[in-house]
């Protein structure tokens, strides 16, 4: 509710400069803005709780497997939170638009301002302010936020899985951490040391290696690989109608983990590196991904411009349906406008609209719907 104050009748003057010199008009704005970034804060860590999800439930395979702690998963959830927040910031502003003006509104605060002498710009002010920081937080996060996020989270998972494969290695029992691999060792010296080692080695359908060894030591190599060195053993091959068995003094083998790196290689760049490769790259698919991740990086800040003007009408138009009609009716604007953009995004990949069309025609086709409501409830 808008706190009451002795002076309201303040609001009642025809002067234009005096409601907006009011300070009951300042005591107002404060306790909708206030309102509103709270409602901004939980919807943003909603939303992003339930997009992190996909996300962690595709690294729990990877990472469970090597024995990660909760400190290892508390460092991923939180470099995860960028990636997010480009697309969870547009949504949240405008669902935090339609909870609290859709609530001032079934209240009956909004005509009570009108009569006060306040028109639509003015009480949608607090939105224009809200809009203008998400629009800044967007820009920050598609700019330099995101990118790095996306290098960190890829860095600290090969970090874990590097650290923690070798530890999830135990004594008597079967480690099947490595792709196509199943390692089984019957002493562990140290964290890196084993003995009596026993390796099924099914990389090759065709050539299945059976491998024992005396001694072994995990070692490092690029990219998201371990190295074993082997001594003192020999390796059992497997072919179509004959079986090959050779000792070795020393050994050799890289192994595999069980799946890549989520971060994909696009997200670690900045809008303008997406720029420069896509422009650099010589087959036309590549080329459109890239500009297509270059024009997302720029377009999803620019929905929070557009929903300045588009939430502050939609949440009027709701009419009495409160709250849960502005969730319903703020879902469905970004459910239309995500399919668009994936429609458009889909058309470019397959040549038939250049990437331009492509990326900005939902953003504009959301930015006439914002013009021409806010346009109708000004003039109201």
């Amino acid at each position: 509710m808008l706190p009451a104050d002795p002076h309201s009748s303040k609001l009642s003057s025809p002067c234009h400069d005096c409601v907006k010199m009011s300070p009951v008009l300042k005591i107002i704005y404060k306790t909708i803005i206030k309102e509103l970034f709270l409602s901004f804060l939980i919807t943003l860590a909603f939303l992003n709780s339930i997009l992190m999800m996909e996300k962690l439930l595709r690294l729990s395979r990877l990472l469970s497997g090597v024995g990660a702690s909760v400190y290892d998963m508390a460092r991923i959830i939180l470099l995860l939170q960028p990636q997010l927040m480009l697309l969870t910031i547009p949504m949240s502003l405008l669902l935090a638009t339609l909870l609290v003006y859709g609530r001032m509104n079934m209240d009956n605060e909004i005509i009570i301002m009108k009569a006060a002498g306040m028109n639509f710009r003015q009480i949608s002010f607090p939105v224009i302010m809200l809009g203008i920081l998400c629009f800044s937080a967007s820009v920050l996060v598609s700019f330099s936020l995101g990118p790095k996020s996306s290098a960190m989270l890829r860095e600290t998972i090969t970090e874990i899985i590097t650290l923690r494969s070798t530890v999830s290695v135990e004594e008597g029992a079967f480690n099947t951490s490595f792709k196509d691999i199943v390692i089984m060792v019957k002493e562990k010296k140290s964290r890196d040391a084993l003995g009596d080692i026993f390796i099924y080695d099914s990389r090759d359908p065709k050539e299945p290696k059976v491998l024992m060894a005396k001694e072994g030591r995990f070692f490092i190599q690029d990219g998201l690989n371990i190295g074993l060195y082997l001594e003192n053993g020999y390796v059992n091959i497997t072919r179509t109608g004959s079986t090959t068995e050779m000792f070795f003094d020393k050994y050799n083998m890289t192994l595999a983990l069980e799946s890549e790196s989520p971060s994909p290689k696009k997200m670690e760049f900045t809008p303008l590196q997406l720029l420069r490769d896509a422009k650099q790259t010589d087959t036309q698919k590549k080329s459109a991904a890239l500009y297509l991740e270059f024009h997302r990086r720029l377009s999803l800040p620019a929905v929070c411009l557009i929903l300045i003007f588009m939430g502050t009408p939609l949440a009027l138009l709701s009419g009495k349906s409160g709250r849960l009609g502005g969730l319903a009716i703020g879902l469905l604007v970004f459910t239309v406008y995500y399919m668009l953009l994936i429609y458009g995004e889909n058309l470019v990949m397959a040549g038939k609209v250049s990437h331009l069309i492509g990326a900005w025609s939902p953003c504009a086709l959301l930015g006439v719907v914002a013009f021409i409501l806010f346009r109708r409830e000004a003039a109201a």
